[in-house]
């Protein structure tokens, strides 16, 4: 099944010199023309699932897709926010496929996933913002293949009471909610959202639970500064967040916000050495870094990290 995107329509960008330079050589990807490229799409829309690979052109989706990654997009493929940054499409959504949860269990299982990244879009037309969906996917998940990890992407369930706290109890192993960027950009880059609301989220993940993993990303090249990544930097840590990802902004299409520029990898790699000096267990910091990017080896490398703290801190009080 194809999906057509239609863009939101907002007021033309000023050009900006990094939309007439072709992208640096360290942003290039080779276009996905895999055999196993294929094979994930025809699984896909035999189940009736969509990925967010697809729906946000997701650079990375040729190197994730051939080996067998994907980040499931549940409760459809239309999203009541317009974030100018977002290529995944805007408008009413359709009616909630009750047999979603089970499709997309019935995925993971039979392609024997150890980890799965499970997104979605905005539903403010929904009365819980969709979060039900998600339990019920994390519960089917469980039921099929309990050997599975399960990370979830959550939207910032805006006005919808209980609904974060039900996500939560149903206890992911990762709880990812992205800031997206710095909040000075928020009325430009996600004017549906509120910067401090989306912190209170992953805070409130760990109120339910503590060891629930709490993860969440910004993008870069939007004309943020250099001290204002590094205060998102020290408000995700005193809401106890683990993980950070720092990637590229990519403009999707001519009608999407302009790049501002692309940061150099050597920022990149800046970025994420502060990180890990403010005391991230893990800051994954690249061009190409994208939110789900690596997410079952990032797994693995955050438990490791979380037993190598638990560790020392143990060593420290013999």
């Amino acid at each position: 099944m194809a999906v057509i995107i239609h863009p939101v329509e907002t007021a033309p960008a000023s050009t900006t010199p990094a939309q007439r330079q072709r992208k640096p050589d360290w942003i290039r990807v080779k276009a996905p023309t895999s055999p196993q490229v294929a094979e994930m799409r025809q699984r896909m829309r035999r189940l009736n699932l969509f990925t967010v690979c697809e729906e946000a052109a997701c650079p990375n989706i040729g190197e994730c897709w051939t080996q067998k990654h994907a980040t499931v997009m549940i409760l459809g493929d239309i999203c009541t926010r317009a974030c100018r940054f977002c290529n995944v499409a805007t408008g009413m959504p359709r009616a909630v496929d009750p047999d979603e949860p089970a499709h997309l269990a019935e995925a993971v299982a039979e392609m024997g996933l150890a980890h799965v990244v499970v997104t979605s879009v905005d539903r403010d037309d929904l009365d819980d913002g969709g979060a039900g969906q998600f339990v019920q996917v994390i519960r089917r998940i469980r039921e099929m293949s309990p050997e599975t990890t399960i990370e979830v992407l959550t939207p910032d369930f805006q006005r919808k009471k209980g609904a974060l706290q039900a996500v939560a109890e149903a206890r992911p192993d990762v709880f990812n909610h992205n800031l997206e960027t710095v909040p000075r950009l928020y009325a430009d880059v996600r004017p549906g959202a509120r910067y401090f609301h989306s912190l209170k989220i992953l805070s409130m993940v760990k109120d339910v639970d503590p060891s629930i993993f709490t993860k969440s990303g910004i993008m870069v090249g939007l004309g943020e500064t250099k001290g204002e990544v590094h205060q998102v930097m020290n408000d995700l840590r005193a809401a106890d967040v683990d993980f950070m990802t720092i990637g590229q902004y990519l403009q999707p299409t001519p009608k999407h916000l302009p790049v501002d520029r692309f940061v150099t990898p050597e920022e990149f790699q800046s970025y994420a050495t502060m990180g890990r000096a403010k005391g991230f267990l893990l800051v994954s910091s690249s061009p190409l870094t994208r939110s789900s990017h690596h997410a079952d080896k990032d797994f693995a490398r955050l438990k490791a990290a979380r037993e190598a703290q638990l560790a020392a801190g143990t060593a420290q009080t013999v």
